[in-house]
Parts: C-alpha cells; structure tokens; sequence
C-alpha cells in the first residue's frame, strides 16, 4: 500500500512496458506469418511449368508472394520444323512473356539441349544453387516416371538436390538453405510403378482463363508442336480469339475422384462440388514433410470460398 502511494507513476510504467512488450510479440508475430513464400516449380522444358502448376502461381503471385518457374532445358527441340539455336531464342522469350501474363517474379530457362538431359552432377549443382537463391519454401518438380525421358531425369535430378540444398559443402559457393523446403510432385497420369495421389488439390477456376492466356504466349508448344505430335494441327484454328477457347477445351483435364476428394477435404463438399478447374500436388517423401497446418499456411488459397 504504502509503496502504490509513494510511487504510483512507477506503477503505471510497469504496467504499460508489459503492455508495449505483448503488443510488440504479437506485431512480430503477425509479421513473421505475412512473410512472402518463395516457390520454385521445376520442369523440363520451357512450358512444363505453366502447365501444370500455373493456376496456383498466378493465386501464390496475386497474394503477394514469389514464384520463380525453371525449365532444365532450352526447349531447342521441340519442334517440327525449327530446331537449334533459333528455336532456344524463340521459346526463351514465349517463357518470358508467359511469366509477365502469369504474374510471376521470374522464368529461367537453362541452356541444356531438349533431349539429351541426364541427371548429372552438373544439372544436380544447377539444381542445388537455384534453389538457394531462390531460398525456396516450395520446390515443384515432376515425377520420376513419365513417357519423356528429360521429364523423368528431371525429377530424379530434383529428387538427388531435394537432401544437398542444406548440405554446406556441396556448392559452397551458394549458402545453404537454413531448413529443407517442402518438396511437391506435380499431376501425371502414369500408373507403374504406383499412381500419382492428389493431396492437395488448389480451385483455380476465379484465374483458369489467365492462365489460358498465359499458356498462349507458348504459340511454338500449343500451337504448333503438341499439336502436330497428336496429329491435331489441322484442328487448331487461325483465328486468335477462337485459339484460346481451343486451347482452353484442350488443357482442361477432368477432375478425377481422387482430386475431387481432396478438394472436398481443403475447400469444404459443398465448396469442392463446384469446382470445374483444379491443379494437384503430392507430397514427396523427400524434404520436409509438412502437417495439414503446415499445408494450409504454404497454400493460403486452400479453403477460400
């Protein structure tokens, strides 16, 4: 009593130190959690990426966070009728637009010939240093079984980076990575030696026809060379507008019963039931395996109505 008499202004500072002190845990707090992600999604070939996972990179990029997209190869042989260098230099810059209409931070090809990757020591490195400097929350990569060959090797190439991005002396010149990335396998439609599993399962139906816009900037891919490859280039129309709802009939693949039931666990049944576009990840045994909390906070679309 007699203390609180003689000193009641000592009292009151205490009292609002406390205070400043929770408010200034909890602003750190809710600073540390609106940290931008940084994700890496890795493909083959200069379109791999934006197939795949572009609808989920354009929600990641329109919520403020950093996605890179690297394509292994230069893309210099697909094609029916171009090839070499010119081919390299004109799907270099259909990736550069595609990443200006997705909205991404960045699209990096690399100069490693279409058709001849290999999951070398050298590609591994590559691998190693981009993921980080990219400093990756989220790597993307494909699965080691699939019908083209550096599809295959770039998986297995990513897999072999997915334990040595933390390790210090494998590329000492670029610093580890603090804490191993989760590490996401991208939708297939292969069977042997297992089937892909949908565990997370993003709507992307609000961007769907962003990122048919997106897609169209590959005009050498979608136009012309997987087209013709499916004995198709006679059904792709000349003009522009028509094109994109072409392409759109086209790279819309069904929802499967697996992913709509993974979407039913992220977004809620009724939600999940009107979804029409998707795209679906698996976890890879690889890297950090994340809890559903873990999930939710790497993907914040997930149960957006």
């Amino acid at each position: 009593m007699l203390f609180n008499i003689l000193f009641p202004k000592l009292r009151f500072y205490s009292f609002a130190l406390v205070l400043l002190s929770l408010l200034s845990f909890n602003i750190q707090e809710v600073e540390a959690q609106s940290d931008p992600l940084n994700i890496i999604v890795i493909g083959a070939h200069p379109d791999d990426c934006d197939l795949k996972s572009g609808g989920t990179a354009i929600l990641w990029a329109s919520m403020g966070h950093n996605v890179k997209f690297l394509s292994l190869t230069n893309g210099d042989a697909g094609h029916q009728s171009q090839g070499g260098g010119a081919l390299a230099k004109r799907r270099r810059a259909e990736a550069q637009e595609a990443a200006k209409r997705f909205g991404i931070a960045e699209y990096e090809v690399l100069d490693n010939h279409d058709g001849e990757l290999q999951p070398t020591l050298e590609v591994r490195l590559q691998v190693i240093r981009r993921i980080r400097t990219w400093k990756a929350d989220i790597v993307i990569l494909p699965r080691p079984n699939d019908y083209h060959p550096d599809h295959r090797n770039t998986g297995l190439v990513v897999q072999d980076a997915a334990y040595m991005v933390i390790v210090p002396n494998v590329a000492s010149d670029t610093p580890p990575l603090t804490h191993n990335p989760v590490f996401l396998y991208s939708q297939d439609r292969f069977q042997k030696p297992n089937p892909f599993k949908p565990q997370i399962t993003v709507n992307i139906d609000e961007v769907f026809q962003q990122k048919i816009e997106a897609l169209d900037a590959h005009v050498s891919q979608f136009y012309e060379w997987l087209p013709w490859t499916n004995q198709q280039l006679d059904q792709v129309p000349t003009d522009l507008k028509e094109r994109k709802q072409w392409l759109a009939k086209v790279w819309a693949p069904p929802i499967s019963k697996e992913m709509r039931a993974s979407l039913d666990k992220w977004y809620g049944s009724e939600s999940a039931a009107k979804v029409k576009h998707a795209e679906t990840f698996q976890v890879c045994e690889y890297g950090r395996q994340p809890t559903d909390e873990d999930i939710l906070a790497l993907f914040p679309m997930l149960g957006k109505r």
